[in-house]
């Protein structure tokens, strides 16, 4: 983990992702704002519930989950609704970062516990700036539960 100026510890963001481009575009995303490092990733519904153990055994919890719904094994939304139903991990803020503008799928992400639902930009410069913001907002200026 990184710490800021202040002694502040910079929590890691734990990519929930199974498309290859989407994925290599986010990290390099990241990268470009010298964040890379601090990305985990899950590569599809069941690597990310499979977290919470880890969690458990002492690893760090996640700043911020970014969660693709279109997921194989186990979908987005599940992902969100076994987080959600968690006693200690609820608190996790989740950013859906999906290409999905379904009305529905917005409607029960926000009536699961989504924090945020967020459409992915084609554009890679826009997608930079959303990256930015991510990691600005939710990694340093939201102040998550210890």
């Amino acid at each position: 983990m990184v710490r800021l100026k202040h002694e502040r510890l910079i929590r890691p963001i734990l990519l929930v992702e199974d498309s290859p481009i989407d994925l290599d575009l986010t990290l390099r995303a990241f990268a470009r704002h010298k964040f890379a490092d601090q990305i985990q990733v899950a590569l599809d519904g069941e690597e990310a519930l499979a977290w919470i153990e880890r969690w458990d055994g002492g690893e760090p919890w996640p700043a911020v989950i970014l969660l693709d719904l279109k997921l194989p094994k186990i979908d987005g939304l599940e992902v969100l609704r076994q987080l959600k139903a968690h006693p200690e991990y609820c608190a996790i803020p989740v950013v859906v970062l999906t290409t999905s503008s379904e009305n529905s799928d917005i409607k029960t992400a926000y009536k699961i516990g989504a924090n945020s639902y967020l459409f992915k930009p084609v554009d890679y410069e826009k997608f930079t700036e959303v990256t930015a913001q991510i990691r600005l907002y939710w990694g340093v200026l939201n102040e998550p539960p210890v």
